[in-house]
């Protein structure tokens, strides 16, 4: 008998897997009626490394193609790179290279070791975003949404780095500095290019409910972050030291309810009145601040609340004489509603904490449901709860609804203003002041203005010229490539410097898959066989932006004509994260933790407790959480040491069977371990059928039969339901019926079936050995291109079932009933149970109520 050998047999299989081109895409036509099915995993970052995470999503991926290709399907799995972004153009300029060959050579080391990975899938499909051949696709239907009205430019508000001279995301501003130069940001206004998200947001929501294998928590989360509210528009009219120019004050409001608890309004820093106010060094002060101050919503929320008073005054709309202070307030920002407000600090949190420091009136117009009119009163916490309207003359004692229904028509009945409905989605800025991405396909002209680059000159390709030497956007420095002659006019003109956001890269690239050599972008008949996707797999980072891009993209692209769907995904999986302990030697003078990559930590237990040193000095180390892998924290592992260690069905194996896989995994050597034990048990299994033939006893063999066709069953509805670790539970009970089944007894006959259905059942999760194995059995082929083993219902379903038994809706004990047999048999059986019948004993059973295949239940008294 042979021991496994994952070093030679690995490398063996994957090379008779090229050899045979088993994973080529088929089309259409070729596939012969066979139903499609498009499995894709979120396409990497060319960082240089595949990590383990890497490995978890794109085994999960790979066991739904193998899975779904032997079930009969037309399977496309397709692999890519997301290869623009500022990390390469970083990297250029810390080491003095070029973005493109950095980019490239981390691509061809990440292919070869996620081909090591023996994934399914069809290679000849891959491209880069960074290839001109994909961006100059891009460009084109880049112009087709500008044609169709879809894209515009107009001066917005940035997060501008004074030192890197370059627009900042808000994630990249780190205590309102620049996250890599250090240097204090900047709020600008620059012109910037934007998509029309906001065209489609109540499509964006309503296709939501279409999405019923998504998982509810993203589903969600893009509901909120598109933010749909209904409302009140309506303006203050002004009471005193009304600028220029302004009629009334417009706000919105989705509480209309609390008008009568309104004690101050308040307007954005950038707001058209803060512009017309007169001019004064307190003013400007005040506006610099605001300027250096949080960026993100999450800062902006908790972060301190500061206020201007602009001495402008407005009328409240329902009190009639009272006016209301007019304030600028950091917490206010134009890109939502109107950029104003109105403050009702006892049931707005913000508004209370801007209140209590400026000592506002806090005037409170909700009740509780168990308070006190009359002592109700708010602190330091707002009430937003549900309640009775109080405090609001016409609007007292109504609920929320209603109040605000009310408060509405009266608004409107004073032609202030009218309900309406608004959004928190905000229009795609899609402009980067930098060199490494996809060129904005127009051409400035003085006379002409912005002019599209006509078809026939696309791509517009980077230059390679480039030096990265002086901070901002290479392309600005460029001596020719931004000068070009108009289109229209051939009059001298400038080409678009800005480059696109790498999101509206990866936002279309499952469509492009379909058809990768396609001279246009998306060659509609091959879209149209494959999307939408079938089953996309990604993390839950991505459940917003990237996702909501791309269906928004999507139905840009339906718009235009390129697309007949409006979804892209009709399925979705969100992995959870791979994570490690951390190791650290302490923290630095600054409070930095100096961490440890766990290659160089030896772990020991004593009496339980766990201590750790660092094997390369001998020191003691600090073991710290649990967090995932990081190359920040070093707490990663690198894949090839487990792969040269364990194989690579090992490793499958434990990241797809530790957890339910929407759940994060801890890595343990342990538990790669023990998958590396289960690969050679299977092994073992395959290698010690007999080859002579052995007849063996009926019954025995028709218990193995029924092991392996139950594992079938199984192991089948787990796969199909994505609880890939509960299917592998199965294997390995199988596994170890195996073992213990005795050839004599069984035959080989029945054996040689169990270990066929076994080496069918384990190939999406390891298959090397399931090619050994289908090898081993003698069978010709390759088990790749095999069909799924079927169960047979009879032999996969229980001839007995566990049956509870109650007295008074206790459990007292259970029974084994066989299939089919009577509610007399079954009250029979529970009678002559001794468990049963010492709990009847002294009683009068006054009805037994009997559930086949349920329950049994003695009523008594």
């Amino acid at each position: 008998m042979s021991r496994y050998n994952p070093k030679e047999s690995e490398p063996k299989q994957r090379a008779r897997w090229d050899e045979a081109q088993v994973f080529l895409t088929k089309t259409a036509e070729q596939a012969q009626g066979k139903d499609k099915y498009y499995v894709l995993e979120m396409f990497p970052y060319p960082s240089g490394r595949v990590h383990m995470g890497h490995v978890r999503n794109y085994a999960m991926g790979d066991l739904v193609a193998r899975f779904k290709r032997a079930r009969g399907f037309n399977v496309l799995h397709p692999m890519g790179w997301d290869a623009f972004g500022m990390p390469a153009e970083n990297a250029a300029m810390e080491r003095g290279i070029h973005p493109k060959g950095w980019t490239y050579d981390n691509i061809a080391n990440m292919k070869t070791q996620l081909q090591r990975l023996g994934l399914s899938i069809d290679w000849t499909r891959e491209f880069a975003t960074c290839d001109a051949a994909y961006y100059g696709k891009q460009q084109k239907w880049f112009l087709d949404l500008l044609k169709h009205d879809l894209v515009y430019r107009k001066e917005s508000q940035v997060n501008w780095d004074p030192v890197d001279n370059t627009v900042l995301a808000n994630e990249q501003v780190i205590d309102g500095k620049g996250w890599r130069s250090g240097a204090v940001v900047e709020k600008r206004n620059l012109t910037q290019w934007f998509l029309k998200i906001t065209q489609y947001a109540d499509e964006l929501i309503e296709g939501l409910e279409t999405l019923d294998r998504w998982p509810d928590k993203v589903r969600l989360m893009q509901a909120n972050w598109i933010g749909r509210s209904k409302g009140l528009k309506f303006s203050f009219p002004f009471a005193a030291n009304a600028p220029a120019g302004f009629d009334g004050l417009e706000v919105y409001t989705t509480r209309p309810d609390t008008l009568f608890g309104a004690g101050f309004v308040a307007v954005a820093a950038d707001h058209p009145l803060v512009k017309a106010l007169p001019a004064s060094p307190e003013l400007d002060a005040f506006l610099d601040t605001v300027k250096k101050g949080g960026t993100t919503q999450e800062e902006i929320d908790t972060g301190e609340k500061l206020g201007f008073n602009t001495g402008v005054t407005v009328a409240h709309p329902f009190k009639a004489g009272e006016t209301l202070d007019v304030w600028i307030a950091n917490f206010v920002l134009m890109g939502y509603g109107t950029g104003a407000i109105f403050g009702c600090p006892a049931h707005d949190q913000r508004d209370l904490d801007f209140a209590r420091k400026y000592d506002l009136p806090v005037t409170e117009v909700v009740l509780p449901a168990d308070a006190d009119p009359e002592s109700f009163t708010v602190g330091t916490e707002a009430y937003t709860g549900p309640g009775t309207i109080f405090n609001s003359d016409f609007l007292n004692g109504l609920d929320i609804e209603t109040a605000k229904a009310q408060a509405i028509a009266k608004i409107e009945s004073m032609g202030l203003g009218e309900g309406a409905t608004i959004y928190r989605l905000r229009d795609w800025g899609v402009s980067r002041q930098r060199y490494w991405g996809c060129p904005i396909p127009v051409i400035h002209c003085e006379d002409c203005g912005v002019v599209p680059v006509p078809d026939d000159q696309l791509p517009v390709v980077l230059p390679d010229d480039v030096t990265f030497d002086v901070p901002g956007n290479p392309l600005d420095r460029h001596p020719t490539w931004k000068h070009v002659k108009c289109p229209c006019c051939q009059k001298d003109a400038r080409r678009e410097t800005d480059t696109l956001d790498t999101f509206v890269d990866s936002s279309w690239y499952f469509a492009r898959f379909t058809a990768p050599d396609a001279d246009e972008a998306i060659r509609k008949a091959d879209a149209d066989y494959w999307l939408p996707v079938d089953q996309y797999i990604g993390g839950i980072e991505h459940a917003i932006l990237h996702l909501l891009y791309s269906r928004f993209i999507t139905r840009a692209l339906n718009t235009c004509g390129y697309l007949d769907v409006k979804e892209p995904f009709a399925g979705l999986f969100t992995q959870g994260m791979l994570t490690h302990e951390t190791y650290s030697e302490g923290v630095d003078e600054v409070g930095k933790p100096l961490w440890v990559d766990p290659s160089d930590v030896d772990i020991t237990t004593d009496g339980g407790k766990r201590s750790a040193i660092q094997i390369s000095t001998g020191k003691p180390l600090i073991i710290g959480d649990i967090e995932k892998m990081s190359k920040s924290k070093k707490n990663v592992v690198a894949p090839e040491d487990i792969f040269d260690t364990y194989g690579v069905d090992a490793a499958r194996l434990f990241v797809l069977s530790d957890s339910p896989p929407e759940r994060d995994v801890q890595w343990t050597t342990g538990g790669v371990e023990g998958s590396w034990r289960f690969t050679s048990r299977v092994w073992t299994e395959f290698d010690s059928l007999p080859d002579e033939e052995i007849a063996g006893e009926e019954a025995a063999a028709l218990e193995l039969r029924k092991a392996a066709h139950k594992a079938s069953k199984a192991v089948t509805e787990g796969f199909e339901s994505f609880r890939f670790n509960a299917a592998i539970a199965k294997l390995y009970e199988f596994v170890n019926i195996l073992r213990a089944a005795d050839v004599q007894k069984t035959g080989t006959a029945a054996k040689r079936e169990a270990l066929t259905i076994l080496a069918g059942l384990i190939a999406p999760i390891t298959p090397h050995l399931a090619e050994e194995g289908w090898t081993r059995l003698g069978h010709d082929g390759l088990i790749a291109d095999a069909a799924w083993p079927q169960f047979d219902p009879a032999l996969a379903t229980d001839d007995v079932y566990i049956l509870p038994v109650q007295v008074n809706g206790k459990k007292r004990g259970e029974l084994s009933v066989r299939l089919g047999a009577t509610e007399d048999e079954i009250r029979e059986m529970a009678l002559a149970d001794e468990g049963v019948k010492r709990h009847l004993e002294g009683v009068t059973v006054r009805k037994v109520i009997v559930v086949p295949n349920r329950i049994l239940n003695f009523v008594v008294g």
